[in-house]
């Protein structure tokens, strides 16, 4: 094992720790402050966790604390679907990125010569679904001889899906005595605990109660904006602020906000882990008397502070987990006022704002970026008042000899309000929206963009199939999907152009009835086409 360190205050090689920061954890969540140490003292465990609080890495980091350099399989991860297993490795191989550790996914629906390669090359960490899993226990391509740590990953899931047969398969293949058992799942049903008390010795119990994730006196929205930098700081110009903490996942993600936040003229300032105790005092202090406009802070930031009359919590960056984004958000909406927390996304991110809402039963309302005219409207009076102090200072004759000149092909009042918005927004741009001209030409009406999606009624999907999805996990409503065509193989269907990005990203991967979606920008209907 490398040099230690710590991740909070728990004890793990210097190398896990590092990838740790790298993917934006300074601070174990709940389930992992309770759920590592434990396992790294060898105990068998039963974690009850909602998915999205953190469980992957509470046993993915002790299975790559544990892993030796040998090139043979060590630990065994069961998941009830291809998506998971496949999260799961993407996730473990984070992890163990400066450990070379080889973390292999094995599942249906991808070739089973190319798994049987991997494995031969000397995985020491597979993650599978229960069926291929067993197909390579027959074959003789996957030995469990060595196995130490066994986790059941959403184990109340496997058990719906009807894989408890098959996972009592594998458990009784691996001859170890000595295994390690971890099993996670958000509900324990009989079979389950059935299961625990088979196969499982002296289980520690960790629970995390659902309660815990509630935040009753906060109003939640979020804006999907491209440009987070320009859609905050519109925010910060229209919103009526009193105390506002911006969190950012990451210590560099802080700093570079708050030098981007100083440079745009607001007061700003970090609070993260590489600060010592004196600094953290000084920003606090600052905070709390109002000389700064805002605080910008990593997770860490969010556990511990004592501050009160905070109106605003804005998520610049979208939490890792619902425990992170309860955290932050409870620094306002406290001592019986109501807070706003405003949470920015990218079109990809959509998804996991989606299981957050799932998992603190609370419905996240769409807000949109305030536009220049919204910023020009806030900012009316102001404007009033500066255009008048300028007017009484009377050293404008230059500028009035231009509005002559120009009075003779415009009006006076469009020649102020160009003025005023050249003062507002700047030179305008030439190119405007490039990187939306993919959706422009995609044969739709005006406004729509018209998407291309990889089934059809072959596989018995049906329209509402499709609309109520779309409906349900985009927050579109159903009289925004146009010109819907469901042909044998594929679907064409339209949506408002502003909305394309998001549908594609939340289709991005997505299964309806068993299949797996791809979606796509439509080519233009050609005129020998009868679709």
């Amino acid at each position: 094992m490398s040099k230690s360190a710590y991740f909070g205050e728990i004890e793990l090689s210097k190398d896990t720790v590092l990838a740790l920061k790298e993917m934006g954890f300074e601070e174990p969540s709940e389930i992992q402050k309770q759920t590592i140490p434990i396992v790294m003292q060898g105990f068998d465990v039963i974690g009850q966790a909602q998915t999205g609080t953190g469980k992957t890495a509470a046993f993915g980091i002790p299975i790559v604390e544990k892993t030796t350099k040998d090139r043979v399989p060590q630990s065994l991860v069961l998941t009830p679907t291809r998506e998971l297993a496949i999260q799961v490795a993407e996730e473990i191989s984070k992890i163990s990125k400066y450990r070379g550790l080889r973390v292999v996914p094995i599942y249906g629906g991808q070739s089973i010569e190319r798994q049987i390669k991997a494995l031969k090359n000397g995985a020491q960490v597979i993650i599978g679904t229960p069926g291929r899993l067993i197909d390579h226990i027959k074959r003789g391509t996957l030995f469990l001889s060595k196995i130490s740590i066994l986790v059941l990953d959403e184990a109340d899931e496997m058990l719906d899906m009807g894989f408890i047969e098959d996972i009592e398969t594998i458990m009784k293949s691996i001859k170890n005595e000595n295994i390690q058992t971890l099993l996670f799942s958000a509900t324990m049903p009989d079979p389950i605990m059935a299961l625990t008390k088979k196969y499982m010795k002296n289980p520690k119990v960790v629970s995390i109660s659902k309660e815990q994730l509630t935040v009753p006196l906060t109003d939640q929205f979020y804006c999907e904006a491209k440009d987070k930098l320009e859609a905050l700081c519109r925010i910060l110009e229209t919103e009526d602020m009193d105390k506002t903490i911006i969190f950012c996942r990451t210590k560099k993600g802080v700093d570079e906000l708050v030098a981007s936040l100083n440079t745009r003229g607001y007061s700003a300032e970090g609070l993260h882990g590489d600060l010592t105790q004196a600094q953290r005092d000084k920003v606090m202090k600052s905070f709390r008397e109002r000389n700064l406009e805002v605080l910008v802070a990593t997770d860490v930031a969010a556990r511990g502070l004592d501050i009160s009359d905070v109106s605003h919590v804005i998520n610049f960056d979208i939490p890792q987990d619902p425990e992170s984004y309860v955290h932050r958000i409870g620094r306002t909406g406290r001592a019986g006022k109501s807070g706003i927390a405003i949470t920015f996304i990218t079109p990809r991110e959509f998804r996991q704002l989606r299981l957050i809402e799932k998992v603190i039963r609370t419905t996240i309302k769409r807000k949109e970026v305030p536009s220049i005219s919204d910023l020009l409207e806030k900012q009316k009076d102001e404007l009033k008042n500066l255009i008048s102090k300028i007017i009484r200072q009377e050293n404008i004759s230059h500028y009035l000899s231009i509005v002559e000149e120009m009075t003779e092909e415009f009006e006076p009042e469009k020649i102020a309000a160009a003025a005023i918005r050249l003062y507002q927004e700047g030179e305008p741009e030439e190119k405007l929206e490039v990187d939306k001209e993919k959706f422009k030409k995609t044969g739709a009406k005006e406004g729509m963009t018209r998407l291309f999606i990889n089934i059809g009624k072959e596989k018995n999907i049906s329209k509402d199939d499709i609309v109520n999805y779309i409906c349900e996990e985009g927050d579109m409503k159903k009289k925004d999907i146009k010109n819907i065509r469901i042909l044998d193989k594929f679907t064409f269907l339209e949506v408002p152009e502003e909305a394309s990005e998001r549908i594609i990203a939340v289709l991005h991967k997505s299964v309806i009835k068993g299949h797996k979606i791809h979606a796509e920008p439509a080519r233009p209907i050609r005129k020998n086409e009868n679709f």
